[in-house]
């Protein structure tokens, strides 16, 4: 029986080597977002918002056409934490 993963961290690897991690509930929140909003505008150097749900009061924009790169890890209620 396949484990469910509780939440997904997605890595966006940002032009001039800086990385962002934000997480999303499911992985359909992530393609929701990914598809709706970074594709779209992939080649667009206007900002874009980055859903960040667990700190409140606290947003982030990027420019879509500076990430070069993510990773979408599942992470798992008894992952141990690994940094």
């Amino acid at each position: 029986m396949p484990r469910t993963p509780s939440e997904f961290a997605v890595h966006l690897l940002l032009e001039g080597g800086h990385r962002e991690e934000v997480r999303f509930a499911t992985i359909q929140d992530f393609q929701k977002w990914y598809s709706g909003e970074l594709v779209p505008k992939a080649a667009s150097n206007d900002f874009i918002s980055v859903p960040i749900k667990n700190i409140q009061g606290e947003y982030m924009v990027v420019r879509p056409l500076k990430v070069i790169g993510i990773r979408v890890e599942p992470l798992y209620s008894g992952s141990v934490d690994r940094y």
